[in-house]
């Protein structure tokens, strides 16, 4: 069958026709005119129209994986019935809607429970403040981060943390010289006398602390120390009321290895301090045998706040009980420059005026 074609009026849609007088196509209704080209290029645009189409690709690509999902938690929130999604391993959170602090029981039973938890003793705005004072007195800080920086996030958190309690049976033992030194007018005269030191004893650790949790880092949580532990209190679950909370998913005996390195060396460094009054000390052995270990479970309380400058993000953490804030600040690369040239050239002048005194005795 052939195709019909109709001339419809751009301005009423009435059918169009050919006026032999005027030579263009005319209206019959409106009297309007169109010459030949432009109906031609109007026509051509309407064959170039489409229909609507809007759907659209709702399946993804990427797909949960078990591991995945076996990490997270979902909650609703019984003020408003939000939903509250979080880790595996939180157990105080708030809820992201309505604000209001819950504590997810249901985590708690398949662990051990806090001994006990040194609650928070500085707010937020406390936080705020440590911040800025631990800006202070950093002469080689960019002057523009302090301006420009702007706290991306604080939050108060629990972290737990295994305390482990023992005594310790110490047996040390070094090889020491004293040298002495003199001289007549014929000869220099050195003499060295070789001992062996040994050093035995006991000494008791407290409370020794290790930090529970993979997403705290062990050397920035033991830059937070010391946690005056006489303020602790037994635990309860309303002290997690509006704050963060992680349970341990490092166990104590995982946390046994860092424990025993923490005794140690602490232990090593109090007999080292013995070995007085020779020219050299080596220690050549070290034996500690612990006794009556215990360990207990605890909760310290630290705020974290995140800072965002110059397209990089800085974390600071403030112990939550007695203020103290650490943390990594940028480097002033030209304010450092300048004072490295400036301590080379006063350098430079205190060797030039020894040598001058030297040459002039």
């Amino acid at each position: 069958m052939a195709e019909i074609k109709e001339y419809k009026c751009p301005c009423c849609g009435g059918a169009i026709t050919f006026d032999s007088i005027s030579q263009k196509m005319k209206c019959p209704y409106c009297d309007t005119e169109f010459d030949i080209e432009t109906l031609k290029n109007y026509d051509n645009e309407l064959k170039k129209e489409q229909s609507d189409n809007m759907k659209w690709e709702t399946s993804t690509k990427q797909e949960w994986q078990k591991s995945e999902i076996d990490e997270l938690r979902s909650y609703v929130c019984k003020s408003c019935g939000g939903e509250i999604t979080c880790n595996r391993n939180t157990v105080a959170t708030s809820c992201p809607f309505c604000g209001n602090p819950v504590i997810m029981m249901g985590q708690l039973s398949s662990t051990k429970k806090p001994d006990y938890v040194i609650p928070f003793k500085l707010d937020k705005k406390a936080a705020e403040a440590a911040l800025k004072r631990h800006y202070e007195g950093k002469r080689l800080l960019p002057k523009v981060f302090k301006e420009e920086n702007h706290i991306k996030e604080i939050k108060g958190i629990y972290v737990p943390f295994w305390l482990f309690d023992a005594n310790a049976d110490v047996s040390m033992r070094y090889k020491a010289t004293k040298i002495r030194t003199w001289s007549d007018s014929k000869y220099f005269y050195t003499e060295t006398n070789f001992f062996s030191v040994f050093r035995e004893g006991n000494i008791g650790f407290e409370r020794v602390p290790v930090d529970g949790s993979t997403k705290m880092p062990d050397d920035l949580m033991e830059s937070l120390e010391p946690f005056d532990f006489s303020q602790a209190v037994d635990f309860q679950t309303a002290y997690l009321a509006g704050y963060l909370a992680d349970k341990y998913d490092v166990d104590s005996k995982q946390s046994v290895k860092r424990a025993n390195e923490r005794i140690q060396k602490s232990a090593e460094k109090a007999f080292d301090k013995t070995v007085i009054g020779y020219t050299s000390v080596i220690k050549e052995n070290s034996s500690i045998q612990l006794q009556n270990g215990k360990v207990t479970y605890a909760l310290f309380p630290v705020w974290l706040l995140n800072t965002k400058w110059n397209g990089q993000n800085y974390l600071f953490a403030m112990n939550g009980q007695n203020g103290k804030m650490i943390g990594d600040l940028p480097l002033d690369k030209a304010a450092y420059t300048k004072w490295l040239f400036g301590l080379t050239v006063i350098i430079g002048i205190v060797l030039y005026a020894l040598s001058y005194l030297i040459w002039l005795l």
